[in-house]
């Protein structure tokens, strides 16, 4: 399955979108500009702004604060990007070298700091402060969702529903925030606002199970990174605690051995303890059941290609392989 479908419906107005954020990422210090412009055209599934741009047409016409927000959105997702690559001494990201990688550290953390100023500063343009509101807790909790990842660096005994908290502040939040704010440009009913901020949730929970789970089987090629990368950092992915839950003494010692030291020397080990005590199909079974009750929350919106491809997103979701 391709987004190519979805990405056909606002082909025009994610073109808008592109020119916002190149002339709003200009700065007069160059090396903001060439750090910025390495991770912006990096490519990348540029969900987030979609979101808003899609959510948006349900309540009527995409106009240019639309597009100004869907760029917001992404220099936050950006930013983070930027913050979290040099926190998991990243190397990889879609394929390419990280920015940190290319830049150093140093430079990664201070552009990172930019794309978050400037991500505000155009907030302040639009002049609403609901907007306001949800970005600046959205990001809040984002950043509360980073120092809960990593607080469990290899910690191995992390419960299912600790880890299912990381999600939701660190990946789902802005998910969420993005379909909340297109309801809202399009002057939603409070109900229809939160049913799309569900949805952005659900969605969002999905999308970060998935990539858990191609983690530890997808297609270095295709999924951009190495396979093992959250391994390698010591990071306890839901699908490695269900195999230390399901599997015998053996195996459970093996992950929790290979979390606690992180590095990929036991990943062959760990990747057969996660197939024989099936981890994969049991995190893919519950991405599957978020993007179902994602689509549940809109399901009384009215028909319209917008809604109708939010419904093929959350199923994009989880049957991508990349």
């Amino acid at each position: 399955m391709t987004l190519n479908p979805i990405q056909s419906l606002i082909v025009r107005d994610m073109q808008a979108v592109d020119a916002v954020i190149k002339q709003s990422l200009y700065s007069e210090v160059s090396l903001i500009n060439t750090i910025g412009e390495h991770i912006i055209s990096s490519g990348g599934k540029r969900l987030r702004p979609a979101l808003v741009l899609l959510s948006s047409g349900i309540f009527g016409s995409i106009k240019a604060q639309q597009h100004a927000l869907a760029a917001i959105v992404e220099f936050i997702h950006t930013a983070t990007l930027l913050h979290d690559d040099v926190v998991d001494e990243s190397q990889l990201r879609r394929g390419k070298s990280t920015a940190n990688h290319l830049f150093g550290n140093a430079a990664s953390v201070l552009v990172g700091d930019f794309l978050y100023s400037r991500a505000f500063q155009m907030m302040v343009k639009l002049q609403n402060m609901r907007v306001m509101e949800i970005l600046s807790e959205a990001t809040n909790i984002i950043s509360e969702g980073e120092v809960l990842q990593l607080l469990n660096v290899r910690n191995a005994e992390v419960t299912e529903q600790d880890y299912l908290k990381v999600i939701h502040f660190k990946t789902a939040k802005l998910f969420e925030a993005a379909a909340r704010l297109g309801a809202v440009m399009g002057n939603a009913s409070e109900k229809d606002e939160n049913a799309l901020a569900l949805y952005g949730m659900r969605l969002g929970t999905a999308f970060q199970l998935i990539d858990d789970v191609l983690d530890l089987s997808g297609d270095t090629s295709q999924i951009g990174k190495n396979l093992g990368d959250d391994l390698a950092e010591g990071k306890p992915t839901l699908p490695l605690l269900i195999a230390i839950h399901r599997g015998d003494a053996a195996q459970a010692a093996t992950i929790r051995n290979a979390i606690q030291h992180g590095g990929l020397d036991e990943l062959p080990a760990v990747l057969t303890a996660v197939k024989a005590t099936d981890a994969l199909n049991y995190v893919r079974k519950l991405a599957e059941n978020e993007a179902a009750l994602g689509c549940e929350a809109i399901v009384h919106l009215p028909d319209s290609a917008y809604k109708q491809a939010l419904i093929d997103l959350a199923e994009f979701a989880v049957k991508r392989d990349f």
